[in-house]
């Protein structure tokens, strides 16, 4: 008999056995142990990576299609509920953190770091004795101009277009959420496909920002400190859009098939929760990284 029965609202659910935690632990494993043998040149360590990736595919389809079904089946409850939103909560929170890291990496380089190299500061001895050549003036590679020359990149033009386009894509999908709560599915649909265009074109634009800083500006990983903190930072918001368009398109598919009403609809919350957070992480990038 199935564990997963409907009950009242503040019971504990209990959901079927499932082949899909240890799934993604092997996609996981795949992923990992096949970037390690990549790196170091093992043959068959792109085949690991291929692999990992398809079993995470079918994994994720899977695994959401089976929440999706429940959902659908009226087996979820009110604690059913609360433990996704706490659980939607927690993770971005996580993300939070894991951007701050990166963001407090930037502010020592420049504010603690750069300036102990110019000279400043109880370590300044160190620009006497190791790098007297040395101006400290951001952005810059670093002592002895590893990866050599480069300009930095400019806050305008793409970057400030990106940023446009990001926060327009923060009212498109609060717009599809008006419609959602409205029950007016066009409204919904439109948003949402509104919404996923506008994170593809950011996600274009900044193949193309790249493509120009790595042939055009000499802006690479390997242009010191400048080149790895812009790419480490802007990289990574970078693959948060593609994941959040994928996300959103997933919800768009759902919304097209009626999943959702307006009492019942956390799986857009969750997202739209997730998208408003990649914008902000976004502006703070376009100040931080690109404007000052």
């Amino acid at each position: 008999m199935s564990t997963a029965a409907h009950h009242g609202p503040n019971d504990y659910y209990v959901p079927d056995p499932s082949p899909w935690p240890i799934t993604a632990m092997l996609s996981v494993f795949l992923l990992l142990a096949g970037t390690a043998l990549t790196i170091n040149k093992v043959g068959f360590g792109s085949w690991m990576i291929i692999a990992g990736f398809i079993l995470l595919c079918v994994m994720f389809y899977g695994w959401f299609s089976d929440v999706i079904t429940e959902n659908m089946t009226d087996r979820y409850n009110e604690q059913v509920d609360r433990s996704f939103r706490q659980g939607m909560f927690w993770f971005i929170a996580s993300e939070v953190f894991f951007f701050l890291s990166f963001f407090g990496a930037l502010f020592y380089i420049r504010e603690i770091a750069l300036p102990w190299l110019g000279g400043e500061g109880y370590l300044g001895i160190t620009h006497e004795l190791l790098h007297n050549q040395f101006v400290a003036q951001w952005p810059t590679s670093g002592p002895g101009e590893v990866g050599g020359e480069f300009e930095p990149m400019s806050a305008w033009g793409i970057p400030a277009l990106n940023t446009l386009i990001l926060l327009t894509s923060g009212a498109t999908v609060t717009w599809a959420h008006w419609g959602l709560k409205e029950d007016n599915q066009k409204k919904l649909v439109r948003g949402l496909a509104a919404t996923i265009a506008l994170g593809a074109l950011f996600v274009v634009l900044q193949a193309y920002e790249y493509r120009h800083a790595y042939h055009e500006l000499n802006l690479t990983l390997e242009s010191g400190v400048y080149g790895s903190t812009f790419y480490m930072l802007t990289g990574f918001h970078g693959f948060h859009v593609t994941m959040g368009t994928v996300m959103l398109m997933a919800i768009l598919g759902r919304a097209i098939k009626g999943h959702f009403s307006p009492h019942n609809h956390f799986a857009f919350e969750a997202v739209a929760w997730y998208w408003h957070f990649v914008d902000v992480v976004w502006l703070g990038l376009f100040i931080f990284v690109y404007w000052l």
